[in-house]
């Protein structure tokens, strides 16, 4: 597997970390819901950032 896919894998568990978290916490679901997308979103782009090649030089 991947350094993205281990990356990845963790980053959504711990999104659901959290939103469990969150509804034990009594937020409304459609919080959740956003907080989880808004977290995955910087998950992916910090993923990307962190396991991307470094293009060699010319």
């Amino acid at each position: 597997m991947s350094s993205f896919g281990l990356y990845l894998i963790g980053v959504v568990l711990a999104i659901l970390g959290l939103g469990y978290g969150a509804h034990i916490a009594g937020l409304n679901l459609q919080w959740i819901v956003v907080g989880g997308v808004v977290l995955l979103g910087i998950g992916i782009v910090a993923g990307v950032s962190r396991t991307r090649l470094k293009d060699p030089p010319h």
